[in-house]
């Protein structure tokens, strides 16, 4: 008998994990194994701090960040006092699930497959992968972090069928050092209709090695082919091909992360990444965190509500942040001129220092209030067309 049984060994599984280890708990962490996530790898140095993450973990530290608009327009923002930290997915979720795993908690590796219950208590059944057989695991309570699509979700959660999320692909390359349109200490962010006609692509330096991909919900939108224009565009066209990756992206957090008995989801499976910028290993790793205050609470006093804790805490720091992000894609990935229009924006040396204090601090700047009535009054402008995409 667990006291939770973590399904999914992503960041937000393996953190859940962890914490609850390290609050004192029984533990199993149920994750497939092999499963890369296709992920641009950007943190902020906030994760890197509260989680301490170690810096053989950073493959690189990018320094500025490019936007790239429809027309070709360039606006390299340059990330003071700072930097974006990037991790590869295939080596990152590991050393956290073997660190969650020396913590104490125990790793079990298969399929998820159903939840039952009975007297004795909730069992996780799964099929083993070293056997093929079908196991089940006994515990009090479930975390779901089970990605985008997930399975526990689908099974438990009222709403956790109908998540809306994009589709993501990337391409790992061989880096090949400066070239072309091409540099390692610098992430490329492409809006272009051509590219995504609703999200974005990327080129993302990892040391040796390079992601370059974009997402799109738009269902007839061919995923490789932009992505294969994208590194024509960079001049990484001719660079091996370590690995090809796709996966759902979640738009919005769900309603509810929890089913009022014993199953709470944490990460991609509460829909927990960032409008705008897609941005999810952070949130995920907070969503797994509060996921395990919330169970502990719940272990601890047998109170359901308690539950309700994860969702709560997670807006409580992290809703407004998605408020405005949302309200931005709404307005600005609408069409080709609004993503021009975006881009010009991002002229601003106002709107660049906030934008990363925000990104590296994960928290609104409150700070200057005249720079953010100056940004609201650009803002305005751009979207009502008194100003053309051509001024700054």
């Amino acid at each position: 008998m667990y006291d939770v049984i973590v399904v999914g060994g992503g960041p937000s599984g393996a953190t859940a994990a962890e914490d609850l280890v390290r609050s004192g708990h029984s533990v199993a962490l149920l994750d497939r194994a092999g499963r890369i996530k296709p992920c641009g790898g950007a943190i902020p140095p906030r994760l890197i701090a509260d989680f301490h993450i170690p810096e053989s973990q950073i493959v690189a530290k990018i320094t500025t960040a490019r936007m790239i608009s429809p027309t070709g327009r360039k606006v390299d923002i340059p990330i003071e006092n700072g930097f974006v930290g990037m991790v590869d997915r295939e080596h990152f979720d590991e050393f956290l699930r073997v660190r969650a795993a020396e913590a104490g908690a125990e790793r079990l590796t298969g399929t998820y497959l159903r939840i039952e219950r009975d007297k004795d208590g909730t069992h996780v059944v799964y099929r083993e992968k070293a056997t093929g057989e079908e196991k089940r695991a006994t515990c009090r309570l479930v975390i779901g972090a089970d990605g985008a699509r997930s399975n526990v979700a689908r099974d438990e959660v009222p709403g956790g069928d109908r998540i809306p999320y994009v589709i993501a692909y990337h391409e790992i390359i061989e880096s090949p050092g400066p070239r072309g349109e091409y540099h390692p200490d610098r992430c490329d962010v492409v809006y272009d209709g051509r590219i995504s006609p609703d999200f974005y692509g990327w080129v993302f330096p990892h040391g040796t090695s390079a992601s370059v991909g974009m997402g799109s919900l738009v269902k007839d939108v061919n995923l490789k082919e932009a992505t294969a224009a994208l590194r024509v565009a960079a001049g990484l066209d001719d660079c091996r091909t370590i690995r090809r990756e796709g996966a759902p992206i979640p738009l919005e957090p769900l309603k509810r992360w929890d089913n009022g008995r014993d199953v709470l989801l944490a990460g991609d499976a509460a829909g927990v990444v960032a409008p705008s910028s897609g941005e999810g290993i952070y949130y995920a790793m907070i969503g797994g965190r509060v996921a395990a205050t919330a169970a502990a609470a719940k272990l601890k006093t047998g109170r359901i509500r308690d539950l309700q804790l994860a969702r709560k805490l997670f807006l409580r720091e992290h809703g407004q942040v998605f408020r405005v992000l949302g309200a931005m894609q709404r307005a600005y990935y609408r069409s080709d001129e609004r993503r021009e229009r975006f881009v010009s924006l991002c002229h601003d040396i106002d709107v660049q220092r906030l934008t990363f204090e925000a990104y590296m601090n994960k928290k609104l700047v409150k700070a200057r209030p005249l720079a953010h009535l100056k940004i609201g009054v650009k803002n305005l402008a751009h979207l009502t067309g008194l100003v053309g995409p051509e001024r700054v």
